[in-house]
């Protein structure tokens, strides 16, 4: 793998926050003394330098294809970096207290990509799951999440729905009902969620009940058919009136004053 150092160097530095970070034990690669050196966890790169104030990394540990467990060594708290190959190296590393060591092995653990893309399945299958238990609640969907098919939006979706009302609606009076039409006799759907009867044809808002008008009420309608002429001319004289007065003081304002 190539890294180019500058660009490696400049995002270790770089304010962008770290995953994790403190000061590990690092046992030499020919020399099985421990150092002390300040490490820098970023995405799936563990940096580690002299010292905290240090302007550049000594070395860099690309977290993919290994594995995380702790090991058997003089050193205190100690754990191991593996990868997989005969010459691979194994890096081990020693914290300065129990706390500190699994907070970095749990951190280690979970920055490499093949980590986050089994989070990310994970996460997919439940919302899966999730998004399924709400459907077949509804009664709308069943069967498992993989024999689900894509709700039509658009033109498509007002086709679907034209093709499943009747062809010609039956009249009542002259107006087309809805409550008339095949299927209306079954009960209506009360669960809250559905607008569709069980053949999976949309169900049309229901009609609301009529109010059948009493004799004196009919009456009364009669009544005010036969009066309506002379409401009428009542009504103009009366209004007539106020427009006439209302254009006289008009016209009056508009030719100003008198002299």
């Amino acid at each position: 793998m190539k890294l180019n150092e500058r660009s490696l160097a400049f995002y270790a530095t770089c304010d962008s926050p770290a995953d994790n970070a403190g000061f590990l034990y690092k046992r030499g690669e020919r020399h099985t003394a421990y150092h002390r050196r300040w490490f820098v966890l970023k995405g799936n790169m563990l940096f580690y330098f002299e010292e905290r104030e240090s302007r550049e990394p000594v070395g860099v540990i690309v977290l993919e294809g290994c594995t995380v467990e702790l090991c058997e060594s003089a050193e205190e708290f100690a754990f191991a970096i593996r990868f997989g190959g005969a010459k691979s190296r194994t890096y081990v590393l020693a914290a300065e207290s129990q706390a500190a060591m699994e907070s970095w092995v749990k951190s280690l653990s979970r920055a490499s990509f093949d980590y986050l893309r089994l989070v990310v399945r994970e996460l997919e299958k439940q919302l899966e799951e999730m998004r399924w238990g709400v459907a077949s609640g509804c009664g709308g969907c069943r069967g498992p999440p993989g024999s689900w098919k894509q709700e039509p939006s658009g033109p498509e979706l007002c086709v679907e729905r034209l093709s499943a009302l009747p062809t010609v609606l039956p009249k009542e009076n002259g107006c087309a009902v809805w409550n008339n039409a095949p299927g209306a006799d079954r009960p209506p759907n009360v669960s809250g969620c559905g607008g569709h009867d069980g053949d999976g044809n949309p169900r049309p808002p229901p009609l609301p009940p009529r109010r059948r008008a009493s004799s004196s009420e009919a009456g009364g309608v009669r009544v005010a058919v036969v009066e309506s002429p002379s409401s009428f001319c009542q009504l103009h004289e009366r209004y007539g009136q106020e427009v006439a007065r209302l254009r006289q003081d008009w016209l009056e304002r508009q030719r100003g004053p008198r002299l």
